[in-house]
Order: structure tokens, then C-alpha cells, then sequence
């Protein structure tokens, strides 16, 4: 993929950067904002956020390599997280991946982010969803789902591969 600036993106990252008192305080803002737009957060698009903002290119990186929720590669349409924590997997979260795993073709015993060859899913364990008292717990993109059996994840699966 070629980073190429859209009006929409263009108007958004102005309107953030000029909603805070100093350009930086935008920073994950609009690094939100582009991966929104994209997918993920590619060179290009750090040289132009930091440009933005004011920033050397390096402190945007420290950004998106530091933060679980940013990413610097393609990560699939559909990303499914699947909390791990203590709560989550006491109630199977584990099996609950390896169920997800299995159905997209992809490695049970995989660790970080895994990718369908057709780019539809990537499926990774997160780190505290913040729903302890109803795992396991999954989030697709930005949608939370609770109590997730491995018979809803199959419909959740099917939902957003349509």
C-alpha cells in the first residue's frame, strides 16, 4: 500500500491537531485517525504525522511500536483479539483461540498477531479487555462481545466475514 493523503483524512487530523493546545497532544489522535483510515500506520504515514504535529519521525514510531492497539503492518480487515488474562482464561479463553484459530486455518499454538491468507482475519491474545467478570471476552475491531462461546464465535466469525 502507497500512503496517499484523502481530503477526509486531510480535514481530520487539522481538526484534531487544532482542538488541543500543543500539536502533540494530538498524537494518538491521529495516529487513531490514520489507521482508521488505512488499516495500519505505514513509514509514509509516520513521516507525515510527524510532520503534522511538529515531531521528529522518531517519537511517532516510539508511538505506534509501543502501543498494543497501533500497528505498523497490515493486520487483516477484521482483527479478533482474545483477552488472556487471568479471568478470561480461567473461564477458556485459550480454547476459545485455538477454536478461532482452527476455523481461519491458522496456527493454535501461534503467538502475536496471525494473519488468513486472504487477509480477512488476524487473530491475536490481548492483554486485559476489562471485563473480568464475563469472559472470555474477544473484540472484533472495535465491538466487544462477553461470555463468547466457541458456537458465537462461529456466528461472530460469519457476521464479519460477509
Amino acid at each position: 500500500m502507497s500512503f496517499s493523503v484523502t481530503k477526509t483524512l486531510e480535514r481530520e487530523v487539522d481538526k484534531l491537531v487544532n482542538s488541543y493546545p500543543q500539536k502533540r497532544s494530538a498524537s494518538l489522535m491521529v495516529l487513531h485517525a490514520i489507521q482508521d483510515e488505512f488499516g495500519y500506520i505505514s513509514k509514509d504515514a509516520e513521516l507525515w504525522a510527524a510532520e503534522k504535529l511538529d515531531l521528529k519521525p522518531i517519537n511517532i514510531h516510539e508511538l505506534v511500536t509501543f502501543y498494543p492497539m497501533l500497528r505498523d503492518h497490515d493486520s487483516g480487515k477484521t482483527v479478533v483479539r482474545v483477552c488472556r488474562t487471568l479471568s478470561c482464561a480461567l473461564a477458556g479463553s485459550h480454547k476459545l483461540h485455538g477454536h478461532i484459530c482452527e476455523k481461519l486455518g491458522l496456527d493454535k499454538q501461534g503467538n502475536g498477531l496471525q494473519r488468513t491468507k486472504d487477509g480477512k482475519f488476524g487473530v491475536e491474545f490481548a492483554e486485559c479487555l476489562a471485563s473480568c467478570g464475563t469472559g472470555p471476552v474477544i473484540m472484533c475491531n472495535d465491538d466487544f462481545y462477553e461470555s463468547v462461546s466457541n458456537e458465537e464465535a462461529d456466528k461472530i466469525l460469519k457476521e464479519y466475514d460477509a
